[in-house]
């Protein structure tokens, strides 16, 4: 699969890194869904451990397996908090929520999108800046990732037991739940993390077994050949956004509003990397 991101400077040495705004497929089966009002029905316990006792999967396939079934369970929950009546409990409960995932680091947001299953990244930026130094941006972004999430991951991880003793109190133990969101958000966002720096580095041969899993052939007869994982797409369009813009205090509200219409990115989390303070870690979200 391939993933496209967009890249350009965006105040002084800080840079943005999005993605396009995933397209949802309108299939005639969830047409007729949604024109019912009925919603798919979720995964059971009985279902994750048919899928994990039928064998064929290796461990950490299993892992994930779990992770995705309790995150699913979690954001339906969500979902249904969200669409609790106004001023109810549920509904502060959202909101404050909402205020927490507002402080989540934009590129957390990019790596979390950088599944397994990305083997190719398209990678668009302003003609004028050399492709050596889009990478390398990328690459540092993969590193100090990796870094930051696995130390989280552990930290929420420990927080875990800690917080399970507000489960003997009659209200919803959002301590627990969150903590839980986080160490699940801060485990995804490290895999996003190697697979970027996977991608992004030079070729190895874990890059021609990317190659060979997504053609489904040998590429022993290119091994005189470097197998790059990525594809520049220099932008002239992009450039003339970023021209004559004072990047010192980062570009004004207009142009970006401008950039992510024409590119479809999520102009929340475009304004996120403009207004960071980079590279300050005070206001990181655990």
């Amino acid at each position: 699969m391939q993933a496209r991101v967009v890249v350009f400077p965006i105040r002084g040495r800080a840079w943005c890194f999005a993605r396009p705004r995933p397209v949802l497929p309108a299939t005639s089966a969830s047409a007729s869904a949604a024109g019912s009002g009925a919603l798919l029905p979720p995964p059971t316990l009985k279902d994750l451990w048919l899928g994990i006792s039928a064998g064929g999967r290796t461990a950490p396939e299993n892992a994930e397996a779990v992770a995705d079934f309790v995150a699913d369970k979690m954001n339906r929950a969500w979902i249904g908090f969200g669409s609790a009546p106004e001023g109810s409990v549920k509904r502060r409960i959202h909101s404050f929520g909402l205020k927490l995932l507002s402080r989540v680091r934009p590129s957390e947001t990019l790596l979390k999108s950088l599944t397994k299953d990305v083997s190719m990244l398209e990678i668009v930026h302003p003609a004028s800046i050399n492709p050596r130094l889009v990478r390398r941006r990328l690459r540092h972004i993969a590193v100090r990732g990796a870094a930051i999430h696995k130390k989280y991951l552990y930290g929420s991880i420990c927080m875990l037991p800690v917080t399970s003793v507000f489960m003997v109190l009659p209200l919803p133990n959002i301590p627990f739940f969150w903590t839980l969101f986080r160490a699940y958000s801060h485990w995804r966002a490290l895999q996003g993390s190697e697979r970027l720096h996977l991608l992004v580095s030079d070729c190895s041969g874990e890059g021609k077994t990317l190659l060979e899993k997504k053609n489904g052939m040998s590429t022993r007869k290119d091994d005189d050949s470097q197998y790059a994982p990525w594809n520049f797409q220099p932008s002239q369009k992009l450039d003339g956004f970023l021209k004559r813009r004072g990047l010192d205090q980062g570009l004004d509200c207009d142009t970006i509003s401008r950039i992510c219409q024409t590119y479809d990115l999520d102009k929340v989390d475009v304004l996120k990397y403009r207004d960071l303070e980079w590279p300050s870690s005070a206001s990181r979200t655990t």
